[in-house]
């Protein structure tokens, strides 16, 4: 389990990058980079990083399930993932 407070970090860095994303993307287009550098660090979407949203395991991470590869496997052995068994041959 990852730390309450990576967690938080990432909520935040989305919050932020969501506020901030209209703003962005015109002065982008208007080629203003010196008013862009002066915008918060983390509202750059590129700094925002994927974490399972059970445990916030930053690793491993499976964007179609939005869950960490050590989720996905005992969720879809629990038949939790529609679609999802393991394979038997």
């Amino acid at each position: 389990m990852a730390k309450e407070s990576m967690k938080a970090r990432e909520v935040k860095r989305a919050k932020l990058c969501a506020k901030y994303a209209e703003k962005r993307a015109a002065l982008k287009k208007a080629g203003d980079y010196a008013a862009l550098d002066k915008l918060p660090k983390n509202s750059s979407p590129v700094r925002q990083h994927n974490r399972c949203s059970i445990t916030g395991r930053p690793k491993g991470y499976m964007r179609l399930f939005g869950v960490s590869r050590i989720q996905f496997r005992e969720m879809a052995s629990k038949g939790l993932i529609p679609g999802i068994r393991k394979a038997s041959w």
